[in-house]
């Protein structure tokens, strides 16, 4: 048997790779553990709830990002009473124009589960073997333990009871988590109450901030680029409830580009498909920048994504005025200056 490692020369290492497999496009990736955090009434139960219909249905989740993949939904809310579950995922289920009585969300009702009791955790690796939930909803993970969540080893071994869960039985599982209050200096993930295990622990992570009455939406993930300040709104009609993306305006005749008119302009300029980090060369702005207006454009049906990277779906006229210039070596300068 030899004793030397395999090695191959850089050049020789393979084009491709496995692409993302993601459960809700740019959202959550498919058998991705983690963590929905925020601050308290930042409305990360109607998000869980949101994903949860969307899962369950096939509809896109908050209208806007498609499901790759389609399947029953476990969901256990430790907070909220269950007449109010029932009255959110009508809503939500109204508003996605999916039929509320055929959905495949299951409810656990027991009053209690705790995730640091083996006997809770047997009940709970029984019901997914029963169920077969394609995503598990635990909402919030303050009411579902009595450990000390600023112990790492304590939440650690909590986290991997989770971690063998999604493992055993291949499903995706979304833990829904309070931030500190007053956390807005720290980065999303840095500022969830307890041990730094949770952040990193999650494979998808989501983010919600409130500030006054602007409600945004970041998103994390292991493997695939992140979005970051994804507007969102709580909407009402009669009695029901649930969470909308809000479209970033476009800024008017004469005044800068947004970042995403200055990514569709770069896009603009290609017959092919082109990679992050060439786009943002191009536009001279950060890569969660850019990454976020890809997402904002993919998201509206304007730009196609693949293991090549993102095209335009139609031809995007560009005025003359706001064509890019040659600067002599044969490449482009779009964007003067950095986001």
């Amino acid at each position: 048997m030899s004793s030397l490692l395999p090695v191959q020369r850089a050049g020789e290492l393979a084009l491709t790779g496995p692409q993302t497999q993601w459960l809700i496009q740019d959202l959550w990736t498919d058998q991705a553990v983690g963590i929905l955090g925020g601050e308290p009434k930042c409305c990360k139960s109607f998000l869980a709830l949101d994903m949860a219909v969307s899962v369950a249905s096939g509809a896109a989740c908050l209208r806007q990002f498609p499901v790759r993949r389609q399947g029953s939904v476990l969901l256990f809310p430790a907070e909220d009473s269950l007449a109010i579950v029932r009255q959110r995922l009508e809503g939500i289920a109204a508003a996605a124009q999916v039929p509320f009585d055929s959905l495949g969300v299951e409810v656990i009702t027991a009053p209690s589960l705790r995730l640091d009791l083996p006997m809770d955790q047997e009940r709970l690796s029984h019901t997914v073997q029963a169920r077969r939930p394609i995503l598990l909803i635990l909402d919030p993970l303050i009411r579902l333990h009595r450990v000390d969540e600023n112990d790492a080893t304590q939440i650690a071994a909590l986290l991997s009871y989770l971690r063998q869960l999604q493992r055993q039985f291949q499903l995706a599982v979304v833990l829904v988590h309070h931030a500190r209050k007053d956390a807005h200096a720290s980065r999303p993930g840095q500022a969830l109450r307890g041990s730094s295990e949770l952040h990193g622990w999650g494979d998808s992570n989501l983010y919600l901030r409130r500030k006054g009455n602007q409600l945004t939406l970041s998103t994390e993930h292991r493997a695939a680029p992140c979005q970051d300040h994804i507007s969102l709104q709580l909407q009402r009609t009669g009695a029901a409830l649930w969470l909308s993306v809000l479209a970033p305006a476009e800024s008017p005749a004469g005044s800068e580009p947004t970042v995403i008119e200055r990514v569709r302009r770069a896009l603009a300029q290609f017959d092919q498909p082109a990679p992050v980090q060439q786009l943002r060369k191009l536009c001279g702005m950060r890569t969660a920048a850019v990454c976020s207006a890809l997402g904002e454009l993919v998201h509206r049906g304007e730009v196609r994504h693949d293991s090549k990277g993102y095209q335009l779906k139609l031809p995007f006229p560009v005025s003359r005025s706001m064509a890019p210039q040659g600067n002599g070596n044969g490449k482009h300068s779009l964007c003067s200056s950095g986001g």
